[in-house]
């Protein structure tokens, strides 16, 4: 019996010995890779960071770097250095390890420069994809929004500290954060890097209407600064990110009509945490017509129904509320002194019954809200073929 004890015991020892010769030669092999990428831009933030990354990257590619990008947000994405999308297919759930793969494919490829999304929301996590994955040249933060509660704490500054832990150690990060860029630069001198606004500048309204699609004026104003930062002038840049492929949760806007209805529909599935719903409403409400809200939501994020439910009822306060879900009526009956005509559709509902109900409106302005995934990448397909395009 002992000397079977003593076999497993060394059967044990060389097994956790090899595990951890392995894990020297993987951290060995992935530090030699982020060496033969010279400028690493990892950005993180709560709104936007895959539109982000895609204006940086267009903007550097204009001006003649070679430069290579990686984007999570509503489909995960490669940018060649071309400017081409090359879908990520995942075989099992999103994982900070894909980030490894990815340092040592792009290393293979000699960029001048890598921009990468941070895929990270737990804490931790975070820490971990900034100061022993990606180990960025210059870091980049969005914003700070409400979102996350769960696993980034239960309050902005919480939520902000969280963010807080992709500022790199002896480098730059630049943010378009407002309200917390103290804090962040606080948490910079620490770490002695020097923390950035990209505030400083307001991007011309010339600039913004030649997007072919709706863009954030501070997500483009981040991503010039960057740019500059890195020795591209503002002009190049903006050559290069007007031509850029934007991200599928980009805000897209067009005309729907159907017979003789015509109405004006804006996606902004993407933008579904509060804050960023109701600044997306400021930022394209500029139009005379009858005001409608769509809300696609999802039975596992009921507080996050519950908040969008309710800056619709407070803040938008359109004349038409649209809503697809289940076990609602209770909640939207609390606002019944509301002058907001509802319209609500189950969870069982095709997206040919709620596109049938929309096309029939006339004259209305509506935004689409919530979840885009499944159920909303395929409402979005059909309800294109009423595009009208004048």
């Amino acid at each position: 019996m002992l000397q079977i004890n003593i076999i497993s015991s060394l059967i044990l020892f060389v097994l956790i010995f090899t595990l951890i010769v392995l894990g020297l030669i993987e951290t060995k092999i992935h530090f030699l890779s982020l060496k033969k990428i010279p400028n690493r831009i990892h950005v993180n933030g709560i709104r936007g960071k895959s539109s982000v990354v895609r204006l940086i990257a267009a903007g550097l590619r204009e001006g003649g770097l070679k430069t290579f990008a990686k984007t999570t947000g509503t489909t995960p994405s490669i940018i060649n250095d071309k400017g081409d999308d090359v879908e990520i297919h995942r075989l099992r759930s999103a994982s900070i390890g894909e980030q490894i793969k990815l340092v040592r494919y792009f290393s293979k490829l000699k960029p001048d420069v890598l921009v990468i999304e941070c895929m990270a929301v737990n804490p931790q996590y975070q820490w971990i994809s900034e100061h022993r994955i990606v180990r960025s040249t210059l870091g980049v933060i969005t914003n700070v929004r409400r979102d996350h509660l769960d696993e980034m704490g239960t309050t902005v500054k919480d939520i902000a500290k969280s963010i807080s832990n992709t500022i790199p150690f002896n480098g730059k990060m630049i943010t378009s954060e407002k309200k917390h860029f103290n804090l962040f630069e606080n948490i910079g001198k620490k770490r002695k890097t020097e923390v950035i606004s990209s505030n400083k500048e307001e991007i011309k309204k010339e600039y913004i209407k030649n997007f072919p699609y709706i863009e954030h004026p501070e997500n483009i104003q981040l991503a010039l600064s960057v740019c500059k930062e890195m020795g591209v002038s503002e002009n190049v840049a903006l050559d290069g990110m007007l031509k850029t492929t934007p991200d599928p949760g980009a805000l897209l806007s067009w005309k729907i009509k159907y017979k003789n209805h015509l109405n004006q529909f804006v996606s902004a599935f993407a933008a579904n945490d509060p804050d960023s719903t109701v600044k997306v409403w400021e930022l394209i409400d500029d139009s005379d017509k009858k005001k409608c809200v769509f809300l696609n939501t999802r039975d596992d994020r009921r507080y996050r129904t519950l908040q969008l439910i309710d800056i619709v009822y407070r803040n938008i306060k359109p004349d038409l509320f649209i809503i697809r879900g289940d076990n609602l009526t209770s909640i939207t009956n609390s606002y019944k002194n509301s002058n907001i005509k509802l319209k609500a559709f189950s969870m069982m509902s095709t997206q040919d019954e709620v596109i049938s109900y929309i096309i029939n409106l006339d004259s209305y302005f509506i935004m689409g809200i919530g979840n885009i995934v499944g159920w909303g990448d395929v409402f979005l397909d059909k309800l294109k073929k009423y595009k009208y395009n004048v």
